[in-house]
Formats: structure tokens, sequence, C-alpha cells
């Protein structure tokens, strides 16, 4: 049974989430506030976090970051209004795992708990250290660097950024970074990708841009239709 926490401060929806998990066999606890919701991840072991950003007390990013502080090792799901991709950006950063627009079906959120719940840390590939160019992936230690200095990445940009290091120069398609750095089983919008590469490039960006030494980041090429390459730098 997993526990989970809702934080909804809707009645309505809280109260259906909080039924309808419960009645798929999880052990649902329900904070109406952010407040809540941190006391709960205080005291309490979790595995996953559904999140709504529109809290009363708090800024939905900022209890986002408090809850990661409490629980780094739980999935955290973000569940927001807001379509603009900047504001999912930003949550994903203060460290959710994935997200979801409302209103949502519940069938595809119950298949994205069950494909978070199923999934268990990336399996690193054979050779323990990948290196494109002037980054360096090493999966045993779950560290990256470029030209030497580490570039601090969230739990999926690594396994994203591995997975992509994994075979540098080949088109990877969008179905197999989804099965195999988020699920197999995977239901439903990809869009949760597209928005890690964005964050990947960023940070892969920013991390060059503040090096002493000329660097070159690895590129992520979008294919259209198909997927993303990683590409040396230069």
């Amino acid at each position: 049974m997993a526990r989970l926490l809702v934080v909804e401060d809707d009645e309505t929806s809280g109260s259906l989430l909080d039924s309808s998990l419960t009645s798929h066999g999880h052990h649902v606890s329900w904070a109406r506030s952010a407040r809540a919701a941190l006391r709960t991840a205080a005291d309490t072991e979790l595995d996953l976090v559904l999140l709504d950003l529109g809290l009363p007390d708090l800024d939905g990013v900022e209890a986002c970051r408090q809850l990661r502080a409490h629980q780094p090792a739980c999935v955290l799901v973000i569940l927001t209004a807001r379509k603009d991709e900047m504001d999912v950006v930003v949550g994903l950063e203060a460290g959710a795992d994935d997200y979801l627009t409302k209103p949502f079906r519940f069938a595809e959120l119950l298949a994205r708990i069950r494909a978070h719940l199923r999934r268990g840390p990336a399996q690193p590939r054979a050779s323990a250290v990948l290196t494109v160019g002037e980054l360096v992936v090493n999966t045993a230690s779950r560290r990256c660097t470029l030209g030497g200095r580490e570039v601090p990445l969230r739990a999926k940009e690594f396994d994203l950024l591995a997975r992509l290091a994994g075979d540098p120069g080949v088109a990877v398609s969008r179905e197999t970074l989804m099965a195999d750095v988020w699920d197999e089983h995977w239901f439903g919008s990809t869009k949760t990708l597209d928005v890690h590469v964005a964050a990947l490039r960023r940070r892969l960006g920013t991390a060059a841009a503040e090096h002493v030494d000329p660097v070159r980041p690895p590129v992520i090429t979008t294919l259209r239709g198909h997927g993303y390459r990683l590409d040396p730098g230069g």
C-alpha cells in the first residue's frame, strides 16, 4: 500500500482524490493547506505527493521546494491549472518530478501514479562513466561534470541525460525515452519530456557560461516527429 499525500484546498477536488485513490488501495492523507502538508511531510515517510499549486497560505512553488526538502526520496507530482510552460518549468526546478494540468482525467492520473510507483531508480548502464565531449556522466555516483565542474541536476534530468549520453550521436525516439526514463507503460501526454529537455539545455548552458575556461556543452538536438539526439559541443 503506497502512502500518498494529496495537497488540495478545494473541497470537491480534494474529497474526490482522497476517496478515489483510497478505493484503489492507497493510504491517503489529505492536506488542505501548504502548512498542513509540510507538517505531514515532516512526520510521515511518503511515497508520492500530489500538489496543487494554487494554495491559499503559501506559493505552490515554494511549497514544492519545502516538500522536496522534507521528502527527498518521494515522487512529487504537481497538479496545476497554469498552462504556461514556464510555470511548469519553475515547478519542476523546485523539486517536482512530473505534472498534470487541470482539468485532467482520473484514469490518466491513476496511470501516472502507478507508473511512478512502479518505476525504481534508473539502472546504470554497463559503463558507469559516460563521456560526450567535455561532459562526463557517472551513473554509479550519479554525478555530472562539464569541463571538470559539477552540474547540479534533478533526478529525472540526470536519468534523461544519462540515457542520451549512453548513445551519443544516436537518434532516440520519444517513446524510447519515456519508457527508459519514466515507465514502459506511460499513459498520456509526453510533454513532461520536452520540459525536462528544456531544463537540461538551460542547466548545461548555465554551467558552460559560468565556467572560468571556455567550455562547449553537448547539444541536445530536437528531431521533429521522432525524438532527441545528444551531440558533442562545437
